[in-house]
């Protein structure tokens, strides 16, 4: 199954066009599956014709017993579905034994969020006397003014920046090409930055980049990642804090301010209207907590 592995990798990158990170872990869950497939069938050349439910659920079963997460375990198998999917649709299976098998149930974790008073004092935290500290407000500013994926933020380029009209065209998950606006906080950041980067780093690696290293280089995401961390868990104990947290503060402040649902799908690029609801639910539970907190005829004991 190794040649079929690397040839569905292939069409990932080059006809899908998914970022590297992403082939990157289709190809770490696929590894584990086709490893434990050549154990269970104790061939060592095991072809995908071969493969049964049985397998797969034995496989579920094995990842159960190893104590993965039931999310980290639903992914997994998601990755092998779409691999049989794709197997399936080229002729080199005659169907998917993935189809039927049952993802673990999850518990729904509604997303992360920040206040706007948490937001407003985070773009305030980068100082504003060093080349990393301007530039880290302007991806701040990015990520909550405009909700952009981390990947897209590291992709920007100065030609998908419209100052004019207060706009960047941006290319998501497959290429998807989609329309932001941004605001006035976002242009001045950025205005701010570019100039700073224009007269620190002449020459940098590619001219185009918008968010590069001091260096010149382009930002790694372990790098923004550490650093929206860093500022974001001074001002909150929650878990789960990443850049991620911000595209996640950015749909639930549209929503609270009563956005239309399609139009905030259209902003962060879903592809299903079902994805972009799960903020409706956060905006809801916000509101029950402000409800219970300040109405006097909120209190549960009546008696």
């Amino acid at each position: 199954m190794w040649l079929e592995l690397d040839q569905f990798l292939h069409y990932l990158t080059n006809q899908r066009h998914y970022s590297s990170n992403t082939v990157e872990s289709y190809r770490n869950d696929l590894s584990q599956f086709i490893t434990f497939a050549e154990k269970f069938y104790q061939n060592s050349d095991v072809s995908p014709s071969q493969i049964e439910t049985q397998c797969i659920r034995n496989y579920l079963g094995h990842l159960l017993k190893l104590e993965l997460q039931k999310r980290s375990i639903a992914r997994k198998l998601s990755s092998i579905r779409s691999f049989f999917r794709y197997l399936h649709k080229n002729g080199m299976v005659e169907q998917n034994p993935a189809a039927v098998v049952s993802a673990p149930k999850l518990n729904r974790r509604l997303p992360t969020v920040l206040s706007i008073e948490q937001a407003r004092q985070l773009m305030e935290l980068p100082p504003a006397d060093t080349f990393e500290g301007v530039r880290d407000r302007a991806i701040l500013e990015l990520l909550y003014g405009c909700g952009l994926r981390l990947n897209e933020v590291l992709e920007l380029r100065s030609e998908q920046i419209d100052m004019s009209n207060e706009v960047i065209r941006v290319f998501g998950k497959g290429k998807k090409e989609r329309m932001v606006p941004f605001g006035s906080y976002f242009k001045k950041a950025l205005l701010t930055y570019l100039k700073v980067k224009s007269e620190e780093i002449p020459n940098p690696e590619d001219p185009s980049l918008v968010f590069v290293t001091r260096k010149g280089k382009k930002l790694y995401p372990l790098a923004v990642q550490n650093m929206t961390k860093k500022y974001m868990a001074q001002l909150s104990e929650q878990e789960h804090l990443s850049p991620h947290v911000l595209r996640h503060t950015f749909a639930t402040h549209l929503l609270d301010r009563g956005a239309d649902l399609l139009a905030v799908k259209e902003l962060l690029g879903h592809e299903s209207l079902s994805t972009t609801q799960i903020y409706t639910h956060v905006s809801m539970e916000r509101l029950k907590a402000v409800y219970q907190q300040a109405h006097p005829r909120a209190e549960k004991n009546t008696t």
